[in-house]
């Protein structure tokens, strides 16, 4: 999917200061450093649904936008992990990953990078990157949803009334879709991309342990390798491979963009955004992803906006912002 916020990082270590007494410049840049990757990487995040909206205008589907976001970023994953074994190999600093974890890691993959993202992509296809991008936002409710059945952790009142405002602003932003799709392509929409949502939630709500127990890139690496087998497979039983090699050239110079520079890149920068300045500041920048994707199509693709977009926007994003908190 879009987003990982996750890290073994402990919130001690975001109120860490310098208590020496020395220069403490070094702590401001890295701290400064820290916002630019994070603003860097929430704009470069929220122009995926755009690259998308792009694609599609070109002829091709989910199946095969899905396909060549992949082929272009599963190299630099791969190569990430060939450097992660290296570095172990050479300096003896950790023991080899059991097998169990390759095997879990994979299988969330299928949940985080696969069915997530098909699904999301699927979605785009019957509604607008804004109401793509409002729908997917309200995953964090979702996950304090699921963390409630399976896990028995406690559901107050601030997630209850997050997750009644994050469906409201989805609710004030429906009602104008009209002007872009049909009813039923609008609800197919929806119910697609909440699908992808909720298989996003089951991969951040299981993936965090095994993170904290392999590393973060390590698992990232594993997790997108794994979920391009499935999409490998997918791609063959559909024989999307015609209808890629035949598309126009300029596909792949999208898919080229939205694996690279919306997927790679930002997953990066974000995650070193939370070890420089912390989980929380990191997740609140990142609220602004819906609105920046919400711009990028009003400007770029010429969406239609109402004032109850914005005000759905602003809604959802407060709901969000009560389940961030703890």
């Amino acid at each position: 999917m879009d987003r990982i916020l996750l890290s073994p990082v402990s919130r001690s270590n975001e109120k860490a200061v310098d208590r020496s007494g020395g220069d403490t410049s070094h702590l401001e840049g890295r701290f400064a450093s820290g916002l630019v990757m994070a603003i860097v990487g929430t704009f470069l995040f929220a122009s995926k649904s755009i690259v998308a909206k792009l694609v599609y205008g070109l002829g091709l589907d989910a199946t095969g936008l899905l396909t060549l976001r992949m082929v272009f970023s599963f190299p630099v994953y791969w190569l990430v992990w060939i450097k992660l074994k290296r570095r172990v190999a050479l300096t003896g600093s950790a023991k080899p990953i059991p097998r169990r974890l390759i095997v879990r890691a994979v299988l969330l993959g299928f949940f985080g990078y696969y069915l997530a993202a098909y699904l999301d992509l699927l979605g785009l296809e019957y509604i607008s990157a804004q109401m793509e991008r409002l729908t997917l936002f309200s995953y964090p409710a979702l996950i304090a949803v699921l963390a409630w059945m399976f896990l028995g952790e406690p559901l107050g009142w601030k997630i209850v009334l997050s997750i009644g405002l994050c469906y409201l602003g989805v609710w004030l932003m429906y009602s104008q879709e009209g002007q872009y799709a049909t009813d039923s392509d609008t609800f197919t929409g929806i119910a697609l991309v909440l699908g992808a949502a909720i298989s996003y939630s089951i991969y951040v709500l299981f993936a965090k342990p095994i993170m904290q127990e392999i590393g973060s890139r390590e698992f990232t690496s594993l997790a997108m390798m794994g979920s391009t087998v499935f999409v490998a497979v997918q791609c063959v039983v559909t024989n999307s491979f015609d209808s890629i090699i035949q598309a126009n050239p300029w596909v792949f110079a999208y898919g080229a963009a939205l694996a690279i520079l919306c997927t790679v890149v930002p997953s990066f920068l974000i995650n070193e955004a939370i070890v420089r300045i912390g989980a929380t500041r990191t997740s609140v920048i990142g609220s602004a992803g819906p609105v920046l994707t919400m711009l990028l199509a009003i400007l770029l693709l010429k969406e239609p906006s109402t004032p109850y977009h914005f005000v759905g926007m602003l809604v959802a994003i407060v709901g969000v912002a009560l389940v961030a908190k703890k």
